[in-house]
């Protein structure tokens, strides 16, 4: 764990990074050995991610698919684990190929070693997501 930032502040600094479209940048903070997890991705989806390129790979084109505007809420926890926080957080932005809005609410379970995130868990709605990218909804 960073001796100068808390896991909550890292958290922070990961959601500011996130906004910045600095993939490459959000991908650095993750130990190379990192595992990601989205429990509820929509089908055709990676459910895991397994280190720091393979988590690259899968941001690095982000920001040409989705333009994420501004964060409208965050609120991060800190946990009695020191290493462990949970941020509940939302976005509004647009889809680049069709303009149709970008809202969408997270929570985000995130483990931290040596300031290095090494456990990433993302809860967000697939509905939405399929939605705005112009799919059907369910």
């Amino acid at each position: 764990m960073s001796e100068t930032l808390t896991a909550a502040d890292l958290v922070r600094r990961s959601l500011d990074i996130f906004l910045s479209k600095d993939m490459k940048a959000w991908a650095d903070q993750c130990d190379e050995n990192v595992v990601v997890e989205f429990p509820f991705a929509p089908e055709g989806s990676p459910t895991r991610l397994e280190g720091r390129a393979a988590v690259y790979e899968y941001l690095k084109g982000y920001p040409d698919l989705i333009d994420v505007h501004r964060i409208t809420s965050a609120t991060v926890h800190a946990t009695d684990d020191p290493d462990v926080a949970v941020a509940d957080w939302s976005v509004t932005g647009r889809v680049l190929a069709n303009g149709n809005p970008y809202d969408m609410s997270y929570a985000t379970f995130v483990t931290f070693k040596d300031g290095k995130i090494v456990k990433y868990r993302e809860y967000w709605n697939p509905l939405a997501f399929i939605k705005a990218l112009g799919g059907e909804s369910f």
